[in-house]
């Protein structure tokens, strides 16, 4: 296989994975959070509501969770931010979901892989036009922690956080890679 042919399976699995989770997430509906984390809510920010909920490598995880998990998994975590239109132009708040979509455009995506993300897509859902959705992969869940320990903590993001104001709701869930997935 050429190195041509295998960034090309790799886009297709990464892509047949994505599509996969988004239309279980449909089957469910946007407002239900599946998976290991609570919901957050506020502007982008990445405290979790209560206890951290693990994800990663098989070894890291409990027994009732690691048992279909590669044991060289990463951190998974898709995030889903949905702009409420209602409260386009009143205040700060202006350019609802395209507004969000420059902050990312501009640094947000920079910014994250400046503390240690990888960033693996970022989409506009097209069944909910106001929802962008994101993947990021972290080493683990301590990773993650100190990816947005640091993020959280840039001066850069809180000027584009205020260049940007934009409320929204963020749907999150973490995840490891099952023993027979192809992205791990």
């Amino acid at each position: 296989m050429t190195t041509r042919d295998a960034r090309t399976w790799w886009r297709l699995a990464l892509r047949a994975t994505v599509v996969g989770i988004l239309a279980g997430l449909a089957a469910y509906g946007l407002d239900t959070v599946r998976g290991a984390e609570a919901q957050e809510r506020g502007r982008g920010q990445g405290a979790a509501a209560g206890p951290p909920a693990p994800c990663g490598p098989k070894g890291t995880l409990p027994e009732n969770l690691s048992t279909n998990v590669d044991a060289k998994s990463r951190c998974f975590e898709i995030r889903m931010y949905t702009v409420d239109p209602s409260r386009d132009g009143v205040g700060q708040f202006k350019g609802g979901i395209n507004e969000l979509h420059q902050r990312f455009r501009e640094k947000e995506v920079a910014l994250f892989v400046k503390h240690g993300a990888e960033i693996l897509g970022v989409w506009q859902h097209l069944g909910e036009p106001n929802t962008l959705v994101w993947m990021i992969a972290y080493r683990d869940r301590a990773h993650r922690e100190q990816v947005w320990a640091g993020f959280n903590a840039d001066p850069e993001w809180t000027a584009l956080r205020t260049k940007y104001f934009v409320p929204l709701k963020a749907n999150t869930f973490l995840m490891s890679a099952s023993d027979y997935s192809p992205m791990k």
